[in-house]
This record gives structure tokens, sequence and C-alpha cells, in this order.
């Protein structure tokens, strides 16, 4: 066995060790997995279940491969936040989960997920680079810019609630990732979401009733939640069906190219050609479906994380078994209701400081993407696609949604949906096609929607 193959097989580590190394990758997801829950009104043990759920059937369908664990996406926050907005509290904060509606944002991405079967069927059938060509950075760049801009409001008013509490979170995440060194930089959302709740607690600023009150163990879902509950309701909306599905589904753009990033990552990170073996086909058929899946039960969607990317380089052991361990780890703690409380009980200002820098963060991501690939301004093919998809993501997101009706049902579309389908048209249409995928590794891994 030579030292390639030594790092990449866990068992010569023994099963302390192999323990050991799958408790630390379930704290590098940790914090960004139970956040996305926490800002949207989702459950954070069905989080916690599908999350490791999903990842072992991408690892089932990726032929245990792929030392890869799916987490809770950021790119979709916007989607949820234009179908099930968080309903106001009795102060005015935005707090109360949108229990009614988040089951129709829970279809749109469940819709979204099967995009990833289209995709990959596509990446089976003519290849990478030849899907991707109608993809390239000058339109998933200023879409991933708009989605961390049109989220800026919500961040806002919660850091609002409180700004002290929401300064400790900023300092602490921006700290780690300035300063930390080792598995302090990979998991900075969760040691300030941590040191903020501590803050908020010392305070007075966290109400622990319900944490007590909470049982030990407890299902990780309630049915009425479900898309099985939704579509058993005698008032279900079919207009508002076609609506998420029409508003959330562009997301998966941006999303599925994240994922191409993230596997380009972990090959390099690994040494291993996941891009050929498995393939890009099997990999986004895993993602989508594990998001498909944790979607039917009220669950965010998922996504290959770049947290746990950062483990396999710290620690140098790329055995999937350590990725399962952690999987296995997080369903376990889906069935205590009492730590879903404990996390529902998060002031809302250390979500909101979380989540501004998070935020900030997606949209920069956007302009790393644009950057890395060197799309051309001086182009005014470019300069076009990129102004109409700003344009419309952001001035229908302020003035409302586009709504027309279709057999008497009523379909709204948000901006992000507007923009992504306007962006994907235009580069259609127009000439000058430039962008090739597998050209410069820098420029394809440079989406990350992660902190």
């Amino acid at each position: 066995m030579n030292q390639n193959d030594a790092i990449y097989d866990a068992r010569v580590l023994g099963t302390p060790k192999m323990l050991v190394l799958g408790v630390q990758h379930m704290f590098a997801m940790f914090g960004a997995t139970v956040l996305v829950p926490a800002l949207t009104g989702l459950s954070v043990s069905a989080t916690l279940l599908f999350a490791g759920l999903g990842t072992l059937l991408f690892h089932f369908l990726t032929k245990m491969k792929v030392p890869a664990f799916l987490g809770s996406s950021f790119a979709f926050i916007g989607g949820y936040a234009a179908i099930a907005p968080m309903l106001p509290d009795a102060s005015g904060n935005a707090t109360i989960p949108n229990t009614e509606m988040l089951p129709y944002a829970c279809f749109g991405v469940a819709c979204a997920g099967l995009m990833y079967v289209i995709l990959a069927a596509l990446f089976k059938v003519f290849g990478t680079k030849a899907v991707m060509r109608y993809f390239p950075p000058i339109v998933t760049g200023p879409i991933i810019i708009c989605i961390g801009l049109t989220l800026s409001k919500t961040a806002i008013d919660s850091c609002r609630t409180n700004w002290p509490i929401a300064l400790v979170a900023i300092l602490v995440v921006v700290a780690c990732n300035i300063w930390g060194k080792g598995m302090v930089k990979i998991i900075p959302i969760l040691l300030g979401v941590i040191a903020s709740y501590v803050v908020g607690a010392i305070s007075g600023n966290v109400d622990f009733t319900k944490v007590i009150e909470a049982p030990w163990l407890g299902l990780p879902f309630q049915f009425e939640n479900t898309l099985f509950g939704l579509f058993s309701r005698p008032n279900l909306d079919t207009g508002m069906l076609v609506t998420s599905a029409v508003t959330i589904m562009p997301l998966a753009l941006a999303t599925m190219v994240e994922h191409i990033g993230d596997m380009c990552a972990i090959s390099s990170t690994c040494e291993r050609n996941y891009l050929e073996d498995p393939g890009f086909h099997r990999t986004l058929l895993g993602d989508g479906l594990a998001t498909s899946l944790a979607s039917l039960f009220g669950a965010p969607a998922n996504t290959t994380y770049g947290e746990n990317t950062g483990v396999l380089a710290l620690s140098r052991v790329y055995d999937p078994k350590v990725i399962r361990i952690a999987a296995c780890l997080a369903i376990l703690f889906s069935f205590s209701p009492k730590f879903a409380a404990l996390v529902s009980a998060m002031p809302q200002a250390t979500m909101g400081g979380v989540s501004m820098v998070l935020y900030g963060m997606i949209s920069a991501v956007g302009v790393r993407n644009v950057v890395e690939n060197q799309v051309n301004f001086t182009n005014s093919r470019n300069v076009i696609i990129a102004a109409l998809i700003m344009v419309l993501a952001i001035g229908i997101n302020y003035s409302g949604a586009v709504t027309f009706s279709v057999g008497g049902a009523a379909i709204s579309m948000s901006g992000l949906a507007v923009a992504a389908i306007s962006g994907i048209l235009l580069n259609a249409i127009l000439p000058g096609k430039d962008y090739e995928f597998g050209t410069d590794q820098k420029g394809d891994t440079s989406v990350n929607f992660k902190v």
C-alpha cells in the first residue's frame, strides 16, 4: 500500500480514530447545516436526518467512492423567503415559521432536485464541456451576486433586534476566517453561533423554556409539514405549487455549478479523478435525489459541503467511510427534540449576525466566479447579460413578483427566477459564447457558498 492509498483508507487507523474523524466531520458541517432551518423555519431535526440520509444515498449512487458530505444549501434560502417568509412575532420580529407555506416551498425545491437528474442525464449523453457551455460564469456569477443581495434586508432586520449580540457573531466568524488555524478556520459559523449564543444567554436574551420542556427523544418530522401532508390538504392551492416551482427551480442553476466546483475541489484534495470515476452524472444524480428526498419530508435542499473538504485536507484521511460515520451521527442527533429546541432558542440577533456575513459572502462568491473566470466586460454581449440579470433580480424583488394566470391559476415569479431564465436565454441566443469548462481549474472551483 503506497502513501496515497494509506491516507485514503481509514481502516489503517483503527475504529477509535475513525470515530473521532467522523465526529470532526459532523462538527464541520454542523453550524451551517442547522443555520438554514433556523433562518427558514424548517425543522432542525428533519434537516439533520436528511443530511445524514442524503449523504448515505449520495455515497450509494457514487459507488461508495466520493468522500463528500451533503448538508443544507444556502442558495435556496431566497426561494424559501419568497414563498414562505418568516412571520412576525408580537414584537414585530420575523421569527415565526410559516408552516402554512413552507410545504409549498419544499415542493419547488423538490422540483429543483429533479433538475439535477436531467443535467446528470445530459452530462452522460453529451459530456461536461458541451453542457456547461450554456451555464457560463457570465450567467451564474450575476445570479449568485443577486442571491446574496436579495437576502440582505432580512439579515439587517435580525441584527437590529440586538446589535451587540449580532456583532459578537460577526466578529467571531470574521476572526476565525482570517486568523483561524486548522479546525477553527473550517468551522467559523459554528464558533460564531456558539459565542453569540453564550453572550445572549448570559445577558438574558435567550428563553430556555421550550428547551426544558422538550423531550430527549422524538420523531424528526411531522406529517403535516411534509409534501405528503400538503397534498392531503382539502384546500390545496395548485397555483401556488406552480409559483413555487417556477420561483425556486432556476436557483438550481447556481447550486449545480457549485456542485461541479465542489467535485473538482474534492478531486484535487484527494488526488483522485472523481469527475471521471464515478463521474459527474453520478454525483449530480446523488445530490439531486438527496435534495428531492429531503424536500419530501420538509427538510432543506442538500449540497456537497466545502467545510468537509477542508477537513479532508486537514486530516489527510480521504476514506468515504469516515464521512458515512458523520452521516450516521447526524441521523442520531435528529431524534432529539431537545437539541432541536436548543437551536430554535437561538437569539434572532445571532442568526442575523451570522447571516449578514453569509449573505454578503454569497454575493462575493458571485464576484469571485466572474473574476476568476476572467469574464471579459469589454464585450457588450457580456455587459448586457449581466446588466439584465441584476436589474431584473433586484428590481422585481423590491417592486413585487411578476404575476400571470395559466388556466385560471395565478402564478408568480420572483426576481431571481425571471433573472435566471432571462440570463440563460440571452446567453443561448446572443452570439459570442466563449466559455469552455475544464480549461481553468481555479475558475471551475470558484463557486462555493460556504463561509
